[in-house]
């Protein structure tokens, strides 16, 4: 019997490139938990901050006919992966990007004044090179994380097959799921 932690890992295997070195030295840290920052101050974040991780993360995967980041508890995830398995660098630019967020007021913009906030933001993040991830890079891999690591998310968005047969190229119908074995 596999545990959460061990799908997460093996589903990040899977994935590649995917994901940024950063997430994938965290995951593999995994067990060692991350100790208080240089400051002796624990990673958290406030009422207000959570509440633009949630907003952010329903903007990445937003509830559909499918359930949303919210629903499955993406924010949550993000932010007990980040306290656990991230580093003060990774720690730093989160709170960074939280600190612009906060900054653009962006818990009182519009859906689309939002989006096109978030549009830049991805913009921005292209032209970083730093070996830290960039706050953009995080929330999104660790919303897609988070996601597909849910059991509903997993059901919402593949079609489980037990037992999958013979190994044969399918073309897939518009909206159709695809197999996960």
């Amino acid at each position: 019997m596999m545990n959460r932690r061990e799908v997460i890992k093996n589903v990040a295997l899977m994935l590649g490139g995917a994901f940024s070195a950063p997430t994938l030295m965290a995951m593999d840290n995994w067990e060692n938990a991350t100790k208080p920052n240089a400051s002796g101050v624990a990673f958290s974040l406030t009422e207000t901050q959570q509440k633009i991780v949630a907003e952010i993360a329903e903007l990445i995967i937003p509830k559909t006919d499918t359930v949303g980041a919210k629903d499955v508890g993406v924010p949550a995830f993000i932010e007990m992966m980040l306290k656990d398995c991230y580093k003060a660098p990774e720690h730093q630019s989160f709170m960074e990007g939280l600190a612009s967020m906060e900054k653009v007021k962006f818990l009182e913009l519009n859906t689309d004044e939002r989006r096109g906030v978030l549009k830049l933001l991805e913009q921005e993040t292209k032209k970083i090179t730093s070996k830290t991830s960039p706050f953009w890079r995080l929330i999104k891999e660790l919303t897609l994380l988070g996601y597909f690591t849910s059991e509903a998310g997993l059901k919402s968005s593949f079609e489980y097959v037990q037992i999958p047969g013979k190994l044969e190229l399918i073309k897939l119908k518009p909206n159709q799921k695809a197999y996960a074995y």
